[in-house]
C-alpha cells in the first residue's frame, strides 16, 4: 500500500509511530508484525482509538466528552467527503489514510459511537450492553485493522470477537486504575450480584468482591478462546497483526479468572509471548 502523503509530496503519517508507542504500547508492539507498507497507517488507526479512549478521561463532564467525540466524527466524516484535514497530530494522518482508501469510514463512525457507552452517567447496565460496548470498541478497532491489512471478510468476525476479548481485558486488568480517577466500566448487573454498586468499586477496587465480578467476567470469555483461535486459522500472515492482541488477552484473562491482578506495566514474558506469537505466524 502506498504511504499517504500531503500535496507536496511530504510523508505525513510517520508522526504517529512515536504517538502509538507512548500510548498504546500493546497494539504498537503488534503492529510491528504488519507489512511495512500498512504499519505506518496502522499507527494512525492505533492513535485515532486512543483519542476516542481518552475521550471520556479527558473530559470534566459527560457532555464535554459526547462533544470530542463528535469533533472526531467530524474529522472522520469530513475526510470522506473530501474536506481538507484538520490541524492535529492525529486528525491529519488518518484524514490522509481515509483519503488514501486504506479505511472504510463508516467502521470508524463506528468506533466514534460505541465510546458513547463510556459517556453514560448511570453506567453500563448489563452485561449483555457491556458486550456490545466490546466489539463496537476494541472489537472495531481489529476489525478496522483487519480491513487494512486484507483479512478476508469471512474472518472479519472472529477478528471482532477477538478484538473484544482483548478489551475486555484490559477494561478488566485497569480496574484500579479506572476507579482512582473515578470511574467504573463493569456491568451494573455484575456488580448487583455481588451486593455492589460503582461507588464501592472506586472506594475500594481490590475488595475480594470486586475480585469475583472481574473474574466472573474472564471466565466465560477465557473459555472462548481455544474456538476463537481456530475461527482465526483463515487470517493470512500478512494481517496477523490484527489478532495479535489476542496473545496479551489470553494471558491477561487467565490470571484475572483465577483472581490474581495484572500489572500495570508489560512484563518481558508477555512481549515475548507476542513476538514468537508474530514469529511463528499464529496466535
Amino acid at each position: 500500500m502506498a504511504k499517504p502523503s500531503d500535496p507536496s509530496g511530504t510523508r505525513v503519517l510517520e508522526g504517529v509511530a512515536g504517538f502509538a508507542r507512548r500510548h498504546d504500547p500493546d497494539r504498537f508492539l503488534c503492529a510491528i508484525f504488519a507489512p511495512q507498507a500498512a504499519r505506518e497507517t496502522l499507527f494512525a488507526l492505533i492513535a485515532f482509538n486512543h483519542e476516542l479512549a481518552r475521550a471520556r478521561e479527558a473530559a470534566k463532564t459527560p457532555l464535554i466528552a459526547l462533544m470530542r467525540l463528535q469533533w472526531w466524527r467530524d474529522v472522520v466524516e469530513d475526510a470522506a467527503a473530501g474536506k481538507p484535514a484538520r490541524r492535529h497530530e492525529v486528525a491529519a494522518p488518518l484524514h490522509a489514510a481515509i483519503r488514501a482508501g486504506a479505511f472504510d469510514a463508516d467502521r470508524l463512525l463506528a468506533m466514534v459511537d460505541a465510546r458513547e457507552a463510556e459517556a453514560e452517567e448511570e453506567g453500563i447496565p448489563t452485561t449483555a450492553a457491556f458486550a456490545a460496548y466490546l466489539r463496537g470498541t476494541a472489537g472495531g478497532f481489529a476489525v478496522a485493522a483487519g480491513w487494512l491489512l486484507g483479512a478476508p471478510p469471512a474472518v472479519l468476525p472472529a477478528l471482532q470477537d477477538a478484538g473484544a476479548a482483548y478489551g475486555l481485558a484490559g477494561v478488566l486488568r485497569s480496574v484500579p486504575a479506572l476507579a482512582a480517577r473515578g470511574r467504573c466500566l463493569l456491568p451494573l448487573d455484575a456488580l448487583a450480584a455481588e451486593g455492589l454498586a460503582p461507588e464501592a468499586v472506586m472506594a475500594a477496587p481490590t475488595a475480594a468482591a470486586v475480585r469475583r465480578v472481574v473474574a466472573s467476567l474472564a471466565r466465560p470469555a477465557l473459555d472462548t478462546l481455544p474456538g476463537l483461535r481456530q475461527r482465526l486459522r483463515g487470517l493470512p500472515r500478512g494481517a496477523l497483526a490484527a489478532a495479535l492482541p489476542l496473545v496479551l488477552a489470553r494471558r491477561d484473562l487467565r490470571r484475572l479468572a483465577a483472581g490474581r491482578t495484572v500489572p500495570a506495566e508489560r512484563g518481558f514474558g508477555d512481549r515475548a509471548a507476542v513476538a514468537l506469537a508474530g514469529l511463528l505466524g499464529r496466535v
